[in-house]
């Protein structure tokens, strides 16, 4: 069904390439035609002029179905392309979508397997048709009995290769899915070969490696194997109906047949319908199977309908965000990034994520995002968990470098929505992210957008306002705002916050979102800490210590601090002639006289 409705859809490039197909096979009816002619009318009846005649007419052809072949090949890319755009554009969705694994296999490697075995099939099966047409026509203008002695054991021999496709399709997909296995495994072991390198993994990764290594070369014995059969096919069908016709011949001379249409019709076997079937066989036996597979394994990419999926609803009592007891590293020896993290955050909340590189910020997005799976605990969004198949509707991540694609700006804008995003609210959301000058720079919601053209904080406020208009509850901006100023991140943020009925978490690198947020969660591997601006200024010295480097200052230190202290020694302190310092388990000032140098310090 999907074929003809893809045939339906490419009407007008089907007609042309049959037509031209027409006009190549010409050349087919006429090869053996004229050179019967040649022999009965010419040369065995002593009239050579009229032989050359005929074979004149068999050369034109040949010219005329040249000119014929050429032709198809524009008839073949015009049915070709739009079925390769519009698998990238599924693959590509399911990827952004749901984190797929195998994307780089199936974009790198099998979308280009269907793109390349469809135009193959096109040709094989195109010329076949045509040349089996024009052949078994030329045979019976020649002599109808011929056709009682070659089509039998052609008929036996398709029957027979027929029977092969469905076991070379079972083996192709074995081996395609090894392929894409392989494909995800090395994947992983290359972004963690620093740590397989620090916990002395390589023997366990070599093997875990190896076995899918050998799990392919084992699908791809079996399927050399079952290729095999095609040659027995082919001799079937391309060879077999020489030897009746050569048997038959001193009877079918005895009947009417003349020499001319005996050797025209050998001629129609070993220098058409033969190379035609190779085609066929070679190309339905490897190229179709494949092109089966991999689009089944294809089509198993979401539909984009209007670019976007229609969430399910969360339930109004479900938090945003859930993490219980979550633990995550990178590799099964490395430390872990987080360890027993407990946090919720209710619909309609606002978190924002602080702390220092490499503390895992990027690593819990990640996590929510549903692109990696915990240890052990259990991340959910809106209700569901966050590696579910519902998840990726109640989600929109907006990464740190953000993916505007060559197209207009309101599809852009409009891309996470599965209808089309009426313009008072495209407006407002442009309005509410402070994206106005950019739109009237571009020329309006129509105007093509070129993304090398974009700076990067355009780029981000195309994504934003993206977002935005996503109707996923929960939006994730992982230091999506870096490439704008305070001003405006504080106004995509005040957005995010007041979008209705949407929670939002941001990865921050400035100070500012973190007092404005309702609820903080400070990254410090073992020690990390949830709660309010206040709360963690009281609580956690990491916190009090990014605060100040954020604003150019130490706050002054907890009220616990008995010496009044930072708990977290830097410069700037108020009162500091650089000798505050973080000493042993108790912190203390240090006297002037207990440095080993004073004189680095001034005298002091």
């Amino acid at each position: 069904m999907a074929a003809l409705a893809y045939a339906r859809r490419h009407r007008r490039p089907l007609a042309a390439l049959a037509a031209w197909s027409a006009v190549e096979a010409l050349h087919t009816f006429a090869t053996g035609y004229a050179l019967a002619r040649a022999l009965d009318a010419g040369f065995l009846a002593g009239a050579p002029r009229t032989g050359l005649a005929w074979l004149a007419v068999a050369a034109l052809a040949v010219v005329v179905g040249a000119f014929g072949t050429a032709r198809t090949y524009r008839g073949i890319a015009a049915l070709v392309e739009p079925l390769r755009d519009t698998l990238v554009r599924r693959v590509v969705t399911r990827a952004l979508y749901d984190g797929d694994g195998g994307a780089v296999s199936r974009l790198t490697h099998q979308v280009e397997i269907a793109r390349d075995t469809f135009a193959g099939l096109l040709m094989v099966t195109r010329s076949f048709v045509f040349t089996a047409a024009g052949a078994l026509a030329g045979l019976f203008l020649l002599a109808p009995v011929l056709l009682a002695v070659v089509v039998p054991p052609l008929l036996l021999g398709l029957a027979l290769f027929v029977a092969t496709l469905r076991p070379l399709a079972r083996r192709q997909e074995a081996y395609l899915a090894a392929d894409e296995a392989l494909a995800k495994e090395l994947g992983l072991l290359v972004a963690g070969l620093r740590d397989v390198a620090a916990a002395g993994a390589e023997q366990v990764v070599r093997e875990g490696a190896g076995a899918r290594i050998e799990q392919g070369r084992r699908t791809a014995d079996a399927l050399a194997r079952w290729s095999l059969a095609r040659a027995g096919a082919l001799a079937v069908a391309g060879r077999l109906p020489v030897v009746p016709l050569l048997a038959a011949a001193p009877w079918l001379l005895g009947h009417g047949v003349s020499p001319g249409a005996l050797v025209g019709a050998l001629t129609y076997l070993t220098q058409s319908l033969l190379p035609a079937l190779q085609g066929l066989v070679h190309g339905l036996g490897t190229s179709g199977s494949r092109f089966l597979v991999v689009l089944r394994r294809l089509a198993a990419a979401p539909p984009e309908p209007g670019y976007g999926r229609r969430p399910v609803p969360p339930s109004p009592s479900a938090p945003a965000l859930e993490l219980r007891g979550v633990t995550f590293g990178y590799g099964a020896h490395a430390d872990p990034v987080l360890r027993e993290v407990d946090l919720t955050l209710p619909a309609g909340g606002r978190l924002v994520v602080v702390g220092p590189s490499g503390a895992g910020k990027s690593t819990l997005t990640g996590l929510l995002a549903g692109l990696l799976q915990p240890w052990s605990g259990e991340v959910r969004v809106a209700g569901v968990p966050a590696g579910s198949a519902g998840a990726p509707a109640r989600r929109v991540l907006i990464p740190q470098e953000a993916y505007v694609f060559s197209g207009t700006l309101g599809a852009n804008f409009g891309y996470l929505r599965e209808d089309a995003v009426p313009q008072a609210e495209v407006t407002a959301a442009v309005r509410a992210i402070g994206a106005q000058a950019l739109v009237r720079r571009l020329g309006g919601l129509d105007a093509p957008v070129v993304p090398g053209e974009l700076s990067a904080g355009e780029r981000q406020l195309v994504a934003l306002v993206r977002a935005y208009l996503s109707p996923a509850p929960v939006a994730l901006l992982d230091e999506a705002t870096c490439h704008l100023d305070p001003a405006a991140e504080e106004r995509v943020e005040r957005a995010f916050a007041a979008r209705p009925g949407g929670s939002v978490v941001v990865v921050a690198h400035r100070a500012g979102s973190a007092r404005r947020a309702e609820k903080v969660l400070v990254m410090d591997g073992p020690g990390t800490v949830s709660g309010t601006h206040e709360e963690l200024l009281a609580r956690s010295a990491l916190y009090r210590d990014l605060m100040g480097a954020g604003e150019g200052s130490h706050p002054p230190g907890a009220a616990g601090d008995a010496d009044g202290v930072d708990a977290v020694a830097g410069p700037g302190l108020a009162g500091d002639g650089g000798h505050v310092v973080a000493h042993g388990s108790v912190r203390q000032v240090q006297a002037a006289g207990d440095l080993a140098d004073g004189g680095a310090l001034g005298g002091q």
